[in-house]
């Protein structure tokens, strides 16, 4: 899929709306904290499952808590701990835009994400 340089914002949406999966995975991407910055001389990362995040925008700014989903067709993340109150008085899931959390610890247990975090560090 050809990249848009169109900056009417019907085809950027429509651009978002129709991306392939690979791009979709680094639209969920996160500012990381300032110790893994520091460590991985990187500024972002792409949000994973079991990841820790604080919120740092919205009504439930400064709560601390692990990515349970990540959402790659609405382009959202899901916390432990954030929920919102249904009509009938249940809980549910609220979704997150990746860029109101900060990645505060990260979740190591995938191979390829190792790599892609030593990656940087090995050119240096």
């Amino acid at each position: 899929m050809k990249k848009t340089t169109s900056q009417q914002a019907r085809k950027q949406r429509k651009w978002r709306a129709n991306a392939p999966l690979h791009k979709r995975q680094k639209m969920v991407s996160a500012p990381l904290s300032e110790e893994i910055k520091k460590k991985y001389k990187r500024n972002a990362l792409p949000v994973r499952k079991k990841d820790t995040v604080k919120i740092m925008r919205g009504n439930m700014r400064g709560h601390t808590g692990e990515v349970v989903r990540v959402d790659l067709k609405t382009l959202k993340i899901f916390v432990h701990g954030v929920t919102a109150k249904k009509a009938d008085g249940k809980d549910k899931e609220r979704p997150i835009d990746p860029s109101n959390v900060q990645i505060i610890e990260l979740s190591e247990e995938d191979k390829k994400r190792r790599e892609v975090l030593s990656r940087k560090l090995e050119a240096k």
